[in-house]
């Protein structure tokens, strides 16, 4: 890659965020993505276990073929070009990096990043979570709870999914909050696919985050082999929230996995009351006997949060 090619290729990243010119790092992205398409690299734990035996190292320390790197970072943006997306980067090892997300068990070495990178400096973040097959219930709850989270000025967190999270989005979105969003998959995808609108308008007005690597997942033709990419993506929730709110979970949802990610990292973790009252069951009692708190109405988490 010529320097006037590599040029017009940084000019093309997000240059509304005030860090623009120490996120734009071409080696960094086609470090990162190489580490990923490694045979010993087969989750975050991989990297972050690369960094912990090397503290001050960049992606592109790790890598020792410059030819690759440039290769690889190539790709990734010639993939944005064609998606027309200008993502920005959020690296561990610059000053812009939330030191929350180092109280995961492995912290991410690097995002993606679209929309306001600002709503990272603000500590007043909750992640608001639950099923995908919510029932009307449920999304009636989360309405109510998520209008009075942003009307105390919290940020609501979560994670673009179907069901609870998109009324979380949304309802934040409607009652003038902020949202940040948290992608299980690349940045450069949609998913799903009916939350097309949704995710262009936190693009666009709020925070779209994947810590997903874009040529693993295009290279990889079973995304079922994707899927662990997921729990980690709650993980990452998790530690950027104050606390985590589950409305409606079964007991075997995804959700759990946050749950048990945010009592492992200090959080406070809230449980809707009507979760307690199904009798059919079992993990509100499991968690709240681990620290949860049952809540019985939304001024119950308010006052909690202080």
């Amino acid at each position: 890659m010529n320097m006037n090619t590599q040029s017009q290729l940084l000019k093309s990243f997000d240059n509304q965020s005030p860090f623009h010119n120490a996120l734009c790092d071409s080696d960094e992205i086609g470090a990162f993505e190489a580490l990923w398409l490694g045979e010993d690299v087969k989750s975050s734990k991989g990297i972050a276990t690369k960094f912990k035996s090397f503290p001050e190292a960049s992606h592109a320390d790790l890598i020792d073929n410059e030819t690759m790197i440039k290769e690889h970072a190539k790709r990734v943006y010639d993939i944005f070009d064609k998606e027309r997306i200008k993502p920005s980067l959020i690296l561990r090892s610059t000053y812009n990096y939330p030191k929350r997300l180092n109280d995961a068990q492995y912290p991410v070495s690097l995002m993606y990043a679209r929309g306001n990178i600002n709503f990272l400096e603000e500590k007043s973040a909750v992640a608001v979570i639950g099923t995908r097959t919510a029932t009307d219930e449920g999304k009636a709850r989360t309405k109510r709870l998520v209008k009075i989270l942003v009307d105390e000025g919290f940020i609501i967190v979560s994670g673009l999914a179907e069901g609870i999270d998109t009324v979380a989005h949304q309802t934040a979105i409607n009652n003038g909050g902020k949202t940040i969003a948290v992608m299980g998959v690349p940045i450069s995808r949609y998913y799903p696919t009916k939350n097309r609108d949704l995710q262009d308008e936190i693009a666009k007005n709020h925070l779209l985050l994947s810590h997903v690597p874009v040529l693993r997942s295009y290279q990889q033709q079973d995304t079922r082999k994707l899927n662990f990419f997921f729990p980690e993506r709650n993980s990452i929730m998790s530690a950027l929230s104050q606390a985590s709110i589950i409305v409606e979970a079964s007991d075997t949802s995804g959700t759990l996995i946050q749950a048990k990610q945010a009592l492992k990292q200090g959080r406070q973790l809230f449980i809707l009351d009507s979760c307690f009252n199904n009798s059919d069951l079992k993990w509100p009692h499991q968690f709240l006997a681990k620290g949860a708190i049952r809540v019985k109405e939304p001024e119950d988490i308010i006052k909690n949060l202080g």
